[in-house]
C-alpha cells in the first residue's frame, strides 16, 4: 500500500495472544489509521481464517467517542456488530481516523457474508473490552482484549 506521496508505508501487522479465559489482539502500524485497520483485521482473524474470505462486498463503518481508547472499543464493537447481525466477515479495511488523538473514525470494510462451506468458524467473540487496552499511535502499537 502506498501513501499519498508515493512512499511505501511500513506494513501493518497484527496477531493474537492468550489471556485468562479471553484472547488478545496486538497490532503495529504507522499511525492511528493503520493501527485501527490492523486491530480490525486482527479481530476477524480470531473469528475466522482470513485467507478464505473474499473482498466481494463493501460496508461503511463509523464510530465516535470521547477519547482514543473509547474509540478503539467503539470501532471494533461496530465491526463485531456487523459480523453478528449480518454474518459479514471483513477481509480488508480502509480507515480514516479524525482528530489527534482520534475521536471518530470512518472506514470502508470489504468482505463477504459467512459461508459455512468455505469459512472456518474459529472463535465466537462476544465483546471488545477496555481491560489492558493500549492505543499508542506515536509508538505504532496497540492491543485489546476480546471477550470470548
Amino acid at each position: 500500500m502506498t501513501g499519498t506521496r508515493g512512499r511505501r508505508r511500513p506494513p501493518r501487522r497484527w496477531g493474537s495472544f492468550p489471556t485468562t479465559a479471553d484472547v488478545g489482539v496486538w497490532a503495529t502500524g504507522p499511525g492511528s489509521d493503520a493501527l485501527l485497520e490492523a486491530l480490525g483485521l486482527g479481530l476477524f482473524s480470531v473469528i475466522t481464517d482470513l485467507r478464505t474470505v473474499r473482498a466481494r462486498e463493501e460496508r461503511d463503518v463509523r464510530a465516535s467517542a470521547e477519547d482514543a481508547p473509547s474509540l478503539v472499543v467503539a470501532f471494533l464493537g461496530e465491526l463485531l456488530l456487523l459480523q453478528q447481525t449480518e454474518g459479514f466477515l471483513v477481509r480488508a479495511l480502509r480507515v480514516h481516523a479524525v482528530g489527534d488523538p482520534p475521536t471518530s473514525v470512518v472506514a470502508r470494510a470489504a468482505g463477504e457474508p459467512f459461508d459455512a462451506a468455505r469459512h472456518l468458524a474459529r472463535t465466537e467473540v462476544k465483546a471488545v473490552t477496555f481491560h489492558g487496552l493500549v492505543f499508542d499511535p506515536a509508538r505504532g502499537r496497540a492491543r485489546v482484549i476480546l471477550d470470548i
